[in-house]
C-alpha cells in the first residue's frame, strides 16, 4: 500500500505504533496519506494536505490509487455531520471530512464503495469574506477542545484554523507554530480584517496558541471549547471570566 485514504470517521494519528501514545493529529474520513513504512497492524504514515507524519492503525484505511490520494482539490462535507454509504451502510462523518475520486456522487476506494448522501462542497470554493468565514468558523462553536483533534468532534487550536482555512482554500501547516510562519505581518490590531489569524505564545517567543481573528476586538478560538472572546492589544480576555488567558504575540493575514 503506498497511497491511502481514512476509511473511517476520524482516524487518530499518534506519536509512536501503541494505543497508549500520545495522539498528535486527527485524519478525517477520506484524507489522504502516503506510506512512510508498515509495521504489523500499523504503519506510519505522512499526511497528503500537510505533510504531517504518525502511526496509524492499518484496518482505519483504504488502499487507493496515487491519482485518487493526490487530488490538489477535494470536495468537503459542507454540513456538521454527514452522511457517507460504505459498501451501503450509512457512516457519520465530521463537517470537512473529504471525497476524493468523487465521479456522479460516487467513488471506489480498494474495495470499498463510497456514495456521498451529504451537502458537498469543493475545496478552496467559499470567497473569504466575513459572511463566509463566521459561517465556516461558527460551525465549530462549543466543539470541545482535544489535544490533537480536528473534527467538530473535538478540535485542538491550531486544528480549528487549518480546518476552517481548508475551506477557502488556505492550505495551512498542523502546528501553530509552523502556521505563525506564514502570511503578511499586520502590525497593529486596529489593520486586521475577518479572517486574519493571531498567534499567542510566552516572552520566549514560543508560538502555544492561534485563532481567528473576527474583527479588531474579537477572536474565535479552541481554549477549553471553541468560544468566541475579546482581545485587545495584551492578548485574550475571557469573556466568561473576564481574566486574561493567551498574550498576544504576532497577527497575520493568509
Amino acid at each position: 500500500m503506498n497511497n491511502a485514504v481514512c476509511i473511517v470517521p476520524v482516524a487518530p494519528i499518534r506519536r509512536d505504533r501503541r494505543h497508549e501514545a500520545e495522539i498528535t493529529s486527527q485524519l478525517l474520513f477520506g484524507e489522504a496519506v502516503e506510506l512512510i513504512s508498515s509495521h504489523e497492524d500499523w504503519v506510519e504514515v505522512m499526511c497528503v494536505y500537510d505533510g504531517y507524519t504518525g502511526f496509524c492503525m492499518r484496518n482505519q484505511l483504504a488502499e487507493v490509487e496515487e491519482e485518487i490520494a493526490m487530488q490538489p482539490q477535494v470536495p468537503l462535507v459542507n454540513t456538521w455531520s454527514g452522511v457517507m454509504m460504505v459498501n451501503e451502510v450509512p457512516m457519520h462523518v465530521p463537517f470537512g471530512s473529504a471525497v476524493p475520486g468523487l465521479l456522479n456522487g460516487e467513488s471506489t476506494w480498494g474495495n470499498n464503495r463510497i456514495r456521498s448522501s451529504s451537502k458537498l462542497v469543493m475545496e478552496g470554493a467559499y470567497v473569504f469574506d466575513e459572511e463566509s468565514i463566521r459561517q465556516v468558523a461558527f460551525t465549530f462553536l462549543n466543539t470541545a477542545y482535544l489535544w490533537g483533534g480536528r473534527s467538530v468532534f473535538g478540535i485542538d487550536c491550531s486544528g480549528f484554523v487549518q480546518l476552517v482555512m481548508r475551506f477557502f482554500g488556505k492550505k495551512l501547516p498542523r502546528d501553530a507554530s509552523n502556521q505563525a510562519m506564514m502570511g503578511e505581518d499586520i502590525g497593529f490590531l486596529q489593520e486586521v480584517r475577518c479572517g486574519d489569524l493571531a498567534f499567542f505564545g510566552e516572552a520566549d517567543g514560543a508560538i502555544t496558541h492561534t485563532g481567528i481573528l473576527l474583527n479588531d476586538h474579537e477572536i474565535i478560538h479552541a481554549a477549553g471549547k471553541v468560544r468566541i472572546d475579546s482581545i485587545d492589544n495584551a492578548g485574550i480576555l475571557s469573556k466568561e471570566t473576564g481574566l486574561r488567558s493567551h498574550k498576544l504575540r504576532s497577527i497575520k493575514r493568509i
